[in-house]
């Protein structure tokens, strides 16, 4: 069995790390380059850097951010936020990025993975999709949770593996920041869907919620940002845990 990854994820507003609840009521949790590095000699597996407002605001990632942050990691590093062409995820690649985290660029042009994949590899491109659970199903939102689609979530991550994409980072806008667990049901669907890959995000508030979401969930990583941020779980700790609990882990 492969091992599990623990993926802490650090959204980026204005260069600095922040945390909300729901995808509003945002926090400041610290500099992002100092956060990396600790996280990367803490033992994570892998580091997500999301630029939340890149879409929304019509802006380029901060590539020189991505570059100090590459120059601090040993760890792979995939980097998402405004991302529209193919000069942006080379752009990114260039400055250090391992894999390129695409959301509302393709939810409006599907076509982007494809480009990506056949370009760089499907290895290189992430699929993310931002979904809420709502009366009708679950359904994919962009520019940051903003903006309803008529995407549906289990379709949509079936077109984007078919187009290529390498994995897929699923976060539940219902359970984001909530600390209540992971949305494990729909997170099982989609390993049963699907053959590649999937990341868990938005619900992580105890070491627990770990466990269930690779159990339970079927994730292949999980994926947390404020639990971490904030001191609550240390991941040297929540690895020994996990072990504890017999799920195959990096140490």
């Amino acid at each position: 069995m492969l091992a599990k990854r623990i993926i802490p994820c650090l959204d980026i507003k204005d260069g600095q790390t922040v945390k909300g609840t729901n995808f509003v009521n945002l926090r400041q949790a610290g500099d992002p380059v100092a956060l990396a590095r600790a996280y990367s000699d803490q033992g994570a597996d892998e580091l997500v850097f999301l630029d939340i407002t890149a879409s929304f605001e019509g802006r380029k990632t901060f590539t020189e951010l991505v570059k100090r942050i590459a120059e601090n990691i040993s760890i792979p590093f995939t980097v998402g936020g405004g991302i529209h062409e193919l000069s942006d995820v080379d752009r990114l690649l260039s400055a250090g990025a391992d894999k390129i985290s695409v959301n509302s660029a393709a939810l409006k042009r599907p076509e982007l993975i494809d480009e990506i994949a056949r370009n760089f590899g499907s290895q290189v491109c992430v699929l993310a999709i931002d979904a809420k659970q709502t009366e009708k199903g679950w359904w994919c939102y962009l520019n940051g949770g903003r903006v309803e689609t008529d995407k549906e979530l289990f379709s949509w991550a079936k077109e984007g593996e078919q187009r290529g994409a390498g994995e897929i980072l699923f976060t539940s806008m219902n359970h984001d920041g909530v600390r209540t667990g992971y949305a494990n049901e729909a997170l099982s669907r989609l390993s049963d869907e699907l053959s590649i890959p999937i990341i868990a995000s938005g619900g992580a508030g105890k070491m627990e919620h770990f466990r269930d979401v690779f159990t339970f969930g079927k994730a292949d990583a999980a994926l947390a940002a404020g639990v971490f941020h904030f001191g609550d779980i240390r991941i040297s700790e929540l690895k020994l845990y996990l072990c504890s609990e017999n799920i195959t882990i990096r140490r």
